[in-house]
This record gives C-alpha cells, sequence and structure tokens, in this order.
C-alpha cells in the first residue's frame, strides 16, 4: 500500500475534495501536516515543493501537487497507476 502525505490547514475546501478524491478511490490520506498549526510545517512545504498553497500532496515519492493536480491526474488515468504502485 502507498503512503500518502497531504500538507493541509483546518477549514481548506480544496483539501476536503482532494481527501475525497482518494477517499473516492479506496484511498486515506496517512499524514496530514496542518501549516496553519506549525510555521515549521509551512516552511518545510515551501522548501520542499515551492509553494505556499494547500493542498500539497505526496504519493509514496511523487510529489503530485494541489487538489488541481491530482484532480488532473484522476482524469488522464495517471493518478490510478501511481495508487496501485
Amino acid at each position: 500500500m502507498v503512503n500518502i502525505l497531504m500538507y493541509t490547514s483546518n477549514h481548506c475546501p480544496y483539501c476536503s475534495n482532494a481527501e475525497q478524491l482518494l477517499k473516492n478511490k479506496g484511498f486515506a490520506i496517512d499524514q496530514k501536516l496542518y501549516i496553519d498549526q506549525d510555521a515549521d510545517l509551512l516552511s518545510e512545504m515551501m522548501e520542499k515543493t515551492g509553494k505556499r498553497t494547500v493542498p500539497q500532496i505526496f504519493i509514496g515519492s511523487i510529489y503530485v501537487g494541489g487538489f488541481d493536480d491530482l484532480r488532473r491526474m484522476d482524469l488522464s488515468g495517471e493518478l490510478e497507476t501511481i495508487l496501485k504502485g
């Protein structure tokens, strides 16, 4: 099973959408890192991704990006391949 990590914040509709999309595929987010509760996590996320918006999603060692990227990968079929490892 592949590990899914998401940088998130409280009250983030795109984060909820990403989580629901993955849930509909039968996958759960293994680790949620709340950048609004820990400034060090925001710095870490920005260093890893170059972005300051959430969600920022990693599936295994693959950096997916945000919800729009996740959705685009889903529509293209690429997400299925990544989730199967």
